[in-house]
């Protein structure tokens, strides 16, 4: 494998863990609480995720990324109504992901894929896949916050410790930096 297909898994792990993490903080009832009409509850953001996983990552190198079979509008209606099934969706989203990245060349980083019709090379489409999950994890986990309020156990470096923090680091002798959650924050 690549270094960069390996830096790419990498980062995808910790996007799938920060929102296992930030999902794991809160209610059931709250995967699937709308703040507000035309607000996506945590649950519909999974949904979309799900679809959009299984269909970018299917097949990813022969076929178009936007596949006929997906329903993309219908990723946004709340039909998944138990946090089971949500995590369910959610496993089998990444676990496409991972199947399609672990299967790639050094060679096939330089090819070029098509989604929905345009075509981009697969390093500039992993990319691209990169940016839009962390987009949503980002929302999963400040939907997850408001709900917490003060119960909420930060993922990240906590509010007015940053100098505690910094100075625990530099007290230790330097290191090679590792995608990690440590190495995020």
């Amino acid at each position: 494998m690549d270094g960069f297909t390996e830096s790419s898994i990498k980062l995808f792990l910790y996007y799938k863990s920060l929102g296992e993490k930030a999902m794991n903080q809160v209610d059931d009832d709250m995967l699937f609480y709308e703040p507000t009409t035309g607000i996506n509850s945590i649950a519909i953001i999974v949904h979309h995720l799900h679809g959009n996983m299984k269909s970018r990552w299917t097949d990813f190198l022969t076929t178009d990324g936007e596949k006929s079979w997906r329903k993309r509008d219908e990723e946004f209606e709340g039909f998944v109504t138990d946090r089971d099934t949500l995590m369910k969706m959610w496993e089998e989203g990444w676990a496409c992901l991972f199947e399609a990245l672990k299967g790639l060349t050094p060679e096939d980083l330089d090819k070029d894929i098509t989604i929905r019709n345009q075509v981009q090379s697969v390093l500039d489409a992993i990319q691209r896949q990169i940016a839009h999950y962390a987009y949503h994890v980002g929302q999963i986990v400040y939907l997850s916050k408001i709900r917490k309020g003060d119960d909420w156990q930060s993922l990240s470096i906590p509010k007015n410790n940053s100098e505690a923090y910094n100075a625990d680091k530099f007290s230790k002798e330097k290191e090679k930096g590792h995608f990690t959650d440590e190495f995020l924050k």
